[in-house]
């Protein structure tokens, strides 16, 4: 049996119709660049994320980068950031010549670990931008604490987050300042390419960033400010407005499928405790865990749906390259997310970080591996590689 890592051809196979016609309407009008559908996404956006302001851009990446441009980040001021996310996260505050500072993870969530951001604030710090890993939220109270305390900036990644809600029922992305989305292919609300959003409630930070994302230009060819070339297509626009329906559909299958995952691990004897951060002789399988699941009153009034929207499915195992290359050759699709943590990078070496500050990061770094986990997935393949694991655990 064949079991890819994902399978974009089945998704668009079951929007097909309405994607192509979304698409031909955009070649009929020849209007390619920004348009009414980028208008339109925006707005739509706005009224799922419950948000005040969505402003489409070309990619997460650019998202962020915006996102500090427009918080005035200069060169010399610090940024705090989780070591262990994608590149993009850092690779933007250094960017801006701003020096990224890195917090090592929570060992049970992979996200920032709240409790010593506080001790690498300076006077230099000006932001913080914590990452919603793998679709389940950071924890925003703490951070947003500490950000008051000391007048700092949040800047929250929600590349793989789309949807998930934090433990109070707000959606990820529109509690700091300003919220970064990626519509890359393989993200739970993915595009036909590159594509991003940034979201707000302030009006002044919404106005500068749709300035920002055109060179900074308004009116036309008249430039107040220095931006970029952080534009949406159109294409992208209109298939992303076909497919933000069926998101919250598709995000509940992912949440069955990693219960599913769960329970045939546990049967198998293959993990015997979701959460756990040691491995010992009764524990061969590190389970992803959802810190935030609705209580009593939230399931009957639906408002903590979205707890965790599983953009990957993330186990931790002891010989995670041996078992990478065996579910290889099994034709079972497999990924690490992240190999090595941006304080190894060798771009950061001037940081001179400290690798015994980041245990947690490096851990992961060493035993992760994600795992299948897209809607259209069936539960014949999901027991395929649960009985996979085992063959290669015996």
């Amino acid at each position: 049996m064949k079991v890819p890592l994902l399978d974009l051809k089945g998704q668009y196979q079951t929007i097909k119709k309405e994607v192509d016609e979304a698409v031909q309407k955009v070649i009929d009008s020849q209007y390619f660049i920004m348009g009414p559908d980028v208008a339109k996404l925006e707005e739509e956006i706005c009224n799922y994320l419950n948000c005040q302001f969505a402003v489409g851009v070309s990619s997460g990446t650019d998202a962020l980068l915006l996102a500090l441009m427009a918080l005035d980040i200069e060169p010399g001021d610090e940024v705090i950031v989780p070591t262990y996310s994608f590149f993009a996260t850092a690779g933007v505050v250094a960017r801006l010549n701003a020096k990224p500072v890195f917090v090592d993870i929570d060992p049970v969530s992979f996200n920032i670990d709240t409790t010593q951001i506080e001790k690498k604030i300076t006077s230099k710090t000006k932001a913080i931008i914590p990452v919603h890993l793998y679709g389940q939220s950071a924890d925003m109270s703490p951070i947003m604490q500490i950000a008051r305390k000391y007048s700092l900036f949040v800047i929250e990644d929600a590349a793989q987050a789309i949807g998930t809600q934090y433990k109070d029922g707000r959606f990820v992305g529109t509690i700091g300042d300003i919220g970064c989305f990626s519509f890359f292919p393989s993200k739970n609300l993915g595009g036909f390419g590159d594509g991003g959003i940034v979201t707000t409630n302030n009006p002044n930070l919404a106005h500068k960033m749709k300035i920002m994302r055109v060179h900074g230009m308004e009116p036309k060819y008249y430039h107040k400010v220095i931006g970029g070339n952080f534009r949406l297509d159109s294409i992208q626009a209109a298939v992303l407005r076909v497919k933000l329906p069926h998101l919250d559909k598709w995000s509940d299958k992912r949440r069955k499928n990693s219960a599913l995952y769960t329970k045939y691990l546990m049967e198998a004897g293959l993990a015997n405790e979701e959460g756990r951060t040691i491995f010992d002789d009764n524990n061969k399988v590190l389970l992803p865990k959802a810190l935030y699941k609705p209580n009593e009153e939230q399931i009957k009034n639906g408002l903590l749906k979205n707890y965790h929207i599983y953009n990957q499915f993330v186990i931790r195992v002891d010989k995670r390259d041996e078992l990478l290359e065996y579910l290889k050759k099994k034709d079972i699709g497999c990924e690490v997310y992240y190999p090595v943590p941006f304080h190894r990078q060798e771009c950061f070496a001037y940081l001179d970080c400290k690798d015994v500050d980041y245990p947690h990061s490096n851990f992961a770094a060493k035993h992760s591996i994600a795992l299948p986990i897209y809607p259209e997935l069936t539960d014949e393949q999901i027991k395929y590689v649960v009985d996979t694991i085992a063959k290669f655990m015996k």
